[in-house]
């Protein structure tokens, strides 16, 4: 009972629900950092490292690879806790146990979709799928601790976890964002799995030409950033709805990170595509999709007065 009180409270397991969120976002970039090393097959075998050893650490690159390799264990454990933690709380809401369930269940596929990327060679599209699915479990992971969150207030009450807009035209604005955003997202990885770095000297690349991708990326930015300014001016003029001045400015805190996003992407670019922006870009790209969770999940609200409402 002792531990069903500790780990129950709602500041605890939200704790627990953003330790989880912060290692499957901080796995991206060792992902990445394993690809942009030319690391991508330092283990050519899975699970196994390699025909000879189940863990070998002989080489720089299968030290990386194994290092991320070893993180994937980390990040395994975090979702576990949290799925236990949803169980553990004093009362157990069932939608928030089927969400941190969806973590345990994402990073099993994202162990067996990894195995596909080194078993394939580093084919594109499995890095490309590898990716996806990580943005995927931010998802479920930012929807996680928003809930947790909530549930910190004393006369916490259930709410809808998408973000309630009274406007019609902001609601459906709102939406056509994160569309844009997920295109944004799309689209760029098809440049990386088209451009350089991809993990090994032998592996696979898309014949595309690399400009025309790349422009195709950009034009989604831009569209995504429009939208924004779009949003932001719509909402400015309406200064007494909760719903939408909540909305303006989650809308402007994105705006900040996709221009300078963007900024990041021409930057890298016309500079060759060096491995120190591009990991930047790549977590600017996470850090993008977490500020799209932000505009279409409802906040954590740890005030009772808004939770009640």
């Amino acid at each position: 009972m002792a531990l069903r009180s500790e780990s129950g409270s709602g500041r605890t397991f939200s704790v627990i629900a953003s330790v989880a969120l912060g290692s499957l976002c901080l796995i991206i970039v060792t992902g990445a950092l394993v690809r942009l090393t030319g690391s991508g097959l330092g283990c050519d075998d899975w699970p196994r490292c390699n025909e000879q050893r189940l863990i070998d650490v002989s080489t720089h690159h299968t030290r990386i690879e194994q290092i991320n390799r070893l993180f994937t264990g980390v990040v395994s454990a975090s979702v576990v806790i949290a799925v236990l933690g949803a169980y553990r709380r004093r009362t157990v809401e069932a939608r928030l146990v089927r969400w941190a369930w969806s973590l345990v269940i994402g990073v099993m596929a994202q162990v067996v979709l990894g195995g596909i990327v080194v078993l394939t060679g580093l084919h594109p599209l499995a890095n490309m799928g590898h990716f996806l699915l990580s943005m995927l479990l931010v998802t479920c992971g930012w929807v996680v601790v928003q809930l947790a969150r909530r549930s910190e207030a004393e006369n916490y009450r259930p709410a809808p976890i998408v973000r309630v807009i009274k406007d019609s035209t902001l609601s459906r604005l709102r939406w056509v964002l994160s569309l844009s955003a997920l295109c944004a997202v799309v689209t760029g990885t098809v440049v990386t799995a088209t451009g350089p770095h991809a993990g090994d000297e032998n592996a696979p690349r898309f014949g595309f030409e690399l400009t025309s991708v790349a422009r195709v990326h950009g034009i989604t930015v831009l569209i995504t950033v429009v939208l924004i300014v779009i949003i932001l001016v719509r909402a400015s003029r309406d200064h007494e709805n909760d719903d939408v001045r909540e909305l303006r400015d989650s809308t402007a805190v994105l705006g900040w990170i996709a221009v300078c996003q963007a900024g990041i992407g021409y930057w890298q670019y016309f500079t060759g595509v060096p491995a120190g922006l591009v990991i930047v870009h790549i977590a600017g790209a996470t850090a993008l999709w977490l500020g799209v969770c932000n505009v279409v999940v409802a906040p954590g609200m740890n005030s009772p007065s808004k939770v009640s409402r």
